[in-house]
């Protein structure tokens, strides 16, 4: 035989109308029993339906629950800050009346507006509310918004000179940047050529 011929195997290929070999042939089941085992796949079944069933409608009503929370929640999620801003209200009123009163004190008034000032940022500070006011500061493009450059002998250049709008934050997320005028640093010296 030459080692480039294709190798053929001698071995009979299996009759495909004969039974296989490594099958058992099925032990035939009394009637009886055959039914018992079928009345008991069906119950069975029936089981498995019916959990199937309730495992749907509770997800139905898993799913309605959660809708409704959720309209819910956005409905009355500044409930709480609602509250805490309510005194301050009622202080603004007071103000407000005794500004329109005869005999109004500037000095009075402005010293209670300033407290109602620091009412209203310590119940928004409550609520994870947090100031952004970079006076002096490296300016940073993530927190300020530059409005214009000026030239400055006290400012370093690329600090913070002037805070035009204090920024604000929530809870880490940045609500509005700090608008800000930034140092251009000293004043080139086109006057000492003169």
């Amino acid at each position: 035989m030459n080692d480039t011929e294709p190798k053929t195997s001698t071995d009979p290929l299996p009759d495909p109308s004969s039974p296989a070999e490594s099958v058992p042939a099925a032990e035939p089941v009394p009637a009886s029993e055959a039914e018992a085992q079928l009345e008991a796949a069906r119950r069975e079944a029936a089981a498995h339906h019916e959990r199937y069933l309730r495992a749907v409608a509770d997800l139905e009503n898993f799913r309605k629950r959660m809708v409704r929370e959720k309209d819910e929640l956005r409905q009355f999620a500044a409930g709480r800050v609602i509250e805490d801003l309510l005194p301050v209200l009622d202080n603004l009123g007071f103000g407000l009346a005794a500004a329109k009163a005869p005999n109004a004190d500037l000095a009075s008034l402005a010293g209670g507006i300033g407290m109602v000032e620091t009412q209203f940022k310590a119940a928004l500070v409550n609520h994870g509310l947090k100031e952004i006011h970079p006076a002096g500061q490296v300016f940073d493009p993530n927190l300020h918004e530059a409005v214009s450059q000026q030239p400055s002998t006290d400012v370093p250049e690329g600090s913070v000179l002037q805070v035009v709008r204090t920024g604000y934050s929530l809870n880490g997320r940045l609500l509005r940047p700090a608008s800000v005028i930034v140092s251009a640093g000293p004043a080139p010296a086109a006057d000492a050529k003169a």
